[in-house]
């Protein structure tokens, strides 16, 4: 007969969505955002993607650490940081909807080669869900 250790009840990972688990202190930027900048603030954060929102608040792009490689080598040559976020990110943004269950949501992450993804509820952004969230869902629970 085993014992098992005092730990939080197991959930059924099926019962379980996104929105408990995502990021929702999120930095987010703006397309005119000089690119230098940017990515201090992802550094900074600690992040390593970022929303791009419009002024309406609209999700419009995703800057990712990947994305900022080139601006920075370029800055290296020319002794000079120039464009803005508009001119580095990916316009094409997969999201997952918050209401997304943990398993769908990690195989997601199996299938798609993105490392993490804007949360968006109704068509808005309210997190980031990156991988390292989802395993240590299933390492607290699994």
């Amino acid at each position: 007969m085993s014992v098992r250790a005092a730990s939080k009840p197991r959930i059924p990972m099926t019962d379980g969505r996104i929105s408990s688990v995502m990021r929702t202190n999120v930095l987010r930027l703006s397309a005119d955002t000089p690119i230098r900048t940017a990515t201090a603030r992802l550094l900074d954060q600690r992040q390593s993607a970022a929303p791009v929102l419009d002024a309406a608040g609209r999700l419009i792009g995703i800057l990712t650490e990947k994305d900022c490689f080139r601006p920075a080598l370029n800055a290296s040559y020319y002794q000079q940081w120039s464009g803005t976020v508009a001119d580095a990110m990916s316009t094409y943004v997969s999201t997952m909807d918050h209401d997304t269950d943990i398993v769908a949501a990690a195989n997601i992450f199996l299938d798609r080669p993105f490392r993490r993804y804007p949360v968006v509820q109704d068509g808005e952004l309210v997190g980031m869900l990156d991988r390292a969230d989802l395993l240590q869902v299933f390492l607290e629970y699994g």
